[in-house]
């Protein structure tokens, strides 16, 4: 009898077909993930993860004792590249930002499925390109952009990824995640607030109007060239 066909909602696993997924579908653990979760630290590490909800941080940390954060994953891909392009670690802190749930697999398991040449592979090839573009936009937005379109930029990542207008997250954690002290993140955090396009009230972000929000970066980016 064939096990229920499970309905993925990470986006690499939903588009492999079925011989692909039914071999890899055994060894994917169902696994809960709190806010500080740490996923990835440089060290030596034997999973990799599939998130179905929530969000990832990929963060560097400075002399000064901030920390910049250079990726987020949420359910577009997956936590575990490096392992993928044959490293065991890489530089910096990947840890749970939003609770989140999805998939673990052995990270070995998974390097012996991704070396087959099928739709995974693809996918995740793809998905490589994709971060690689994204921490370059990082690096340009990081260099060029002030604190305020960064955060409205940010903003918009974390949406895509959480797929939720809600959003847990403190000034104190924001001003982290964009290497700024914190008033200068709860000033453009007021700036969008009074603007109409975000809520914040005491550790929650809520995104009111997206379409808006996306029209003034688009603005601000302008003001800025």
């Amino acid at each position: 009898m064939n096990p229920p066909k499970v309905n993925y909602k990470n986006r690499v696993l939903s588009s492999l077909p079925n011989a692909e997924i039914n071999r890899l579908a055994p060894y994917l653990s169902p696994v809960t993930l709190k806010v500080r979760t740490t996923l990835m630290d440089g060290k030596a590490s034997l999973g990799a993860y599939f998130l179905e909800k929530g969000l990832a941080s990929v963060v560097l940390p400075m002399k000064d004792g901030y920390t910049v954060e250079v990726g987020v994953i949420g359910i577009d891909g997956v936590v575990g590249l490096p392992f993928l392009l044959g490293a065991d670690r890489m530089p910096g802190r990947t840890f749970i930002q939003v609770d989140a749930s999805g998939y673990r697999i052995d990270a070995k398991r998974l390097k012996e499925e991704f070396d087959h040449s099928g739709e995974l592979r693809n996918h995740l090839q793809k998905y490589v390109i994709a971060t690689l573009s994204q921490s370059a936009q990082n690096a340009a937005c990081n260099r060029l952009h002030d604190i305020g379109e960064r955060l409205a930029r940010w903003l918009l990542t974390c949406h895509d990824r959480v797929q939720s207008d809600h959003m847990p997250l403190t000034h104190e954690f924001l001003s982290q995640m964009l290497g700024a002290p914190r008033t200068t993140v709860t000033l453009a955090a007021g700036i969008l607030h009074n603007a109409g396009l975000i809520d914040y009230t005491r550790g929650n972000v809520t995104i009111k109007n997206r379409t808006r929000l996306e029209k003034c970066l688009r603005m601000l980016r302008r003001g800025t060239q």
